[in-house]
């Protein structure tokens, strides 16, 4: 069964919670077995839909409708527990004291990469139709969509080799370093853990999974959105549309108003050009957040306006190939970034792509293995790479 995934995200403050929330109540509302996910270590589901989401499993808080604010503790357990059992008894062996190891041992935003496993569970399970996800703000979002394929390099590279050495050198390789060397057990824990991250991004990149970008009309506000899109469309994720959140109301008011009006027209004006392929969605400014399913379904209903919330795009995604009479054309869907800002590479089979600060390892095709690159130019908001084909020369 294929499930829709839509991922919420966007900077701080801008509404995302209450954007992923009203959207969830619509799908459930028609009838779609949804969840709501947050990948948030803020976790503001349960004030959004006004009731407790307790424990660690999903709680159903109306028809159809079930939140789940992950447990990262219970999460960590499964998935890093013997790794890190492994790295205290290293830290122990170097005198770090109990209390400081075991802070050293938790990776940086555990909380947003367990979620992330969690969802990879419930997209496998088939008990949902709807999968909405209420991601962190946007930078860390980034870094966490970037994670799998990082570490699917190490993996491959480094991985194998290191623990070949060390099964046959563990007692040589303990006694000369003084720590323990890892047993199996534990290069089969890392393993399992790299093969969940691998398995999430193949999943968000397909074609029913995307990400929505919530936004306040404010020109700072503006601009990490259009680097979000740009950073999004490198890793390979579909974007499928934008929600301009808090927009005052066109009409007659005091002169403070008026100049907010006037001043979100011109951000406004400036969403309409930057998103042009997108849709865009407007919710109003509202005194006071929308609290509970009734107010969530309103929010919701207004800002989509009667579209279809859960709609596929249509269309190539963000990264296609397509055959030339000596060679292939590999696209990239980079909007807004110049020439000047991308910087191409290439190392064996693989094309290394950096724009700004994000940087893509990515594997080419078999097909295009024995291709040359020829030329490489930002056009039309694409990243477009030329490749020849090079006949091996005959004995």
């Amino acid at each position: 069964m294929t499930v829709r995934i839509v991922l919420f995200t966007g900077k701080g403050g801008v509404g995302k919670t209450t954007s992923a929330a009203g959207t969830a109540t619509l799908a459930a509302r028609s009838g779609q077995r949804t969840l709501v996910l947050s990948t948030d270590a803020a976790h503001s589901l349960g004030d959004a839909f006004g009731l407790p989401v307790p424990g660690p499993e999903p709680v159903e808080v109306g028809p159809n409708l079930w939140v789940h604010q992950v447990d990262t503790q219970r999460r960590f357990e499964r998935s890093w527990g013997e790794i890190q059992v492994y790295l205290l008894s290293v830290l122990d062996a170097a005198g770090v004291d109990a209390i400081t190891a075991e802070e050293l041992t938790v990776i940086p935003g555990a909380d947003e990469v367990l979620a992330l496993l969690e969802l990879r569970n419930h997209a496998v399970s088939g008990s949902w139709d709807v999968i909405i996800v209420d991601c962190a703000p946007t930078a860390e979002t980034l870094r966490l969509l970037a994670l799998p394929e990082a570490l699917g390099w190490y993996m491959t590279r480094m991985f194998g080799v290191q623990r070949k050495m060390v099964r046959a050198l563990r007692p040589v390789l303990t006694r000369a370093a003084g720590v323990p060397m890892p047993e199996d057990s534990v290069f089969d824990a890392i393993e399992r853990l790299h093969a969940d991250l691998e398995q999430v991004q193949q999943i968000l990149t397909e074609k029913d999974s995307t990400v929505r970008l919530v936004l306040t009309p404010e020109t700072v506000v503006v601009a990490e959105a259009r680097r979000s899109l740009t950073t999004l469309s490198l890793y390979g994720y579909r974007v499928d549309g934008v929600i301009a959140n808090r927009v005052f109301p066109e009409g007659e008011g005091d002169a403070w108003r008026e100049g907010w009006v006037e001043s979100q027209r011109e951000v406004l004006a400036e969403v309409r050009q930057s998103f042009a392929d997108l849709p865009i969605w407007r919710a109003g400014y509202h005194a006071g957040e929308p609290v509970g399913s009734d107010a969530l379904a309103s929010f919701a209903e207004a800002a989509y306006d009667g579209a279809d919330p859960l709609a596929v795009p249509m269309g190539e995604g963000p990264l296609t190939i397509t055959r030339t009479s000596t060679g292939a054309v590999l696209r990239i869907a980079l909007p807004f970034a110049q020439t000047r800002d991308v910087d191409l590479a290439r190392h064996g089979d693989e094309l290394v792509v950096t724009v700004g600060s994000y940087r893509r390892l990515l594997a080419l095709p078999a097909a295009l293995n024995r291709h040359t690159v020829t030329a490489a130019r930002v056009e039309d908001g694409a990243l477009q790479v030329r490749f020849r084909f090079e006949q091996e020369e005959q004995p």
